[in-house]
């Protein structure tokens, strides 16, 4: 009765779009998520796709045979779409575990996650967008390949270890696999954003929750990390990490003190005349002194607000002007020597 409190899985595993190199990972991943009842792979078995009688019989594999009907057609995907559905309509599962990098198996997630069914993918990065949204969770097998098998949204600092030194997979795939590292650094901004409007507190947990949540592929290993803790510390500069007591909670960085960037503003407009035409003149030129300038730190996402917010500064329609007690500030110039 071992398994009975653990999610039941059906595993089905098409053999002509995925390499046998892979058949120890699959298996360790979806222990993280529960036990898989159904472990089953479709080919044509009279050619050789890699996947041979030991790799089957270790890992307790059973081969669906499919003869190819006509030259050209995949009788395999059928098979296994047909399997599928059988599964489901039995009612023994609680999810599947597609792995595939084929994007015919998109309809499949997608008709398996309007069951209520928990949907895994697994393939390699040249698996499409479509089939990658289509799932709860996919996982890119070639990016995690040779790393330690460990939750990516693992939060625990204390025994903190990353892989990003010795990260070998190749550079193209992933960057055109996985979720930038920018959008990823925006979505826990926005996390920590809205925590902070109702006084909450943003741990390391409820990031890699979400994360996980928003992203269906995001996994830290994606990256040559095996802590989410240590990613973030790497790779996200606008974000602090704050420990308490054996926990982390994240904040926002404060890139620049906002008094200061007032002065600036205030200095550079009185250069100007006291006048500044176009307010993506002066954004412009926060970004080019400031390259961590971001107006989501202050609160706003307008330019036009944030200056509405500035002692001293009146905007009128697409300018902004000195108010005529701060117009004494800086060497007058004209218009256009900004």
């Amino acid at each position: 009765m071992e398994n009975d409190n653990k999610m039941q899985i059906a595993v089905l595993i098409d053999s002509e779009n995925v390499s046998s190199r892979y058949a120890s990972i699959i298996f360790n991943e979806i222990e993280t998520y529960g036990f898989a009842s159904y472990r089953r792979i479709y080919g044509n078995w009279t050619r050789n796709n890699g996947w041979n009688q030991n790799i089957l019989l270790e890992n307790s594999i059973t081969p669906i045979q499919q003869f190819d009907y006509a030259s050209g057609k995949n009788s395999t995907d059928m098979t296994m779409v047909i399997d599928a559905m059988d599964i489901l309509y039995s009612g023994n599962v609680d999810g599947f575990c597609l792995v595939t990098s084929d994007s015919d198996f998109t309809r499949l997630a997608m008709r398996l996650r309007e069951a209520n069914m928990y949907v895994i993918g697994m393939g390699e990065s040249k698996s499409p967008v479509s089939l990658t949204k289509a799932c709860n969770k996919f996982i890119h097998l070639n990016l995690i390949y040779g790393q330690p098998n460990s939750s990516s949204g693992s939060a625990n600092g204390s025994d903190d270890h990353d892989l990003h030194d010795d990260f070998t997979s190749d550079k193209s795939a992933k960057a055109n696999a996985v979720t930038p590292l920018s959008e990823i650094e925006e979505a826990i901004i926005s996390i920590i954003n809205d925590n902070e409007n109702k006084g909450k507190t943003t741990y390391m947990g409820e990031i890699g929750s979400r994360l996980n949540a928003k992203f269906t592929d995001f996994d830290v290993r994606n990256y040559g990390y095996t802590k989410l803790l240590t990613f973030i510390r790497d790779k996200c500069s606008k974000l602090e990490l704050i420990k308490e007591n054996s926990s982390y909670y994240v904040t926002v960085r404060e890139l620049e003190n906002e008094t200061d960037v007032q002065e600036e503003v205030t200095n550079m407009i009185a250069k100007n005349g006291g006048t500044i035409d176009n307010l993506s003149v002066v954004y412009d030129k926060l970004k080019k002194k400031h390259p961590g300038f971001d107006l989501k730190d202050y609160g706003y996402s307008r330019i036009s607000s944030f200056l509405r917010s500035m002692v001293g500064v009146t905007v009128k329609g697409n300018a902004v002007s000195l108010k005529d007690g701060a117009k004494g500030k800086g060497k007058g110039k004209k218009s256009g020597d900004v």
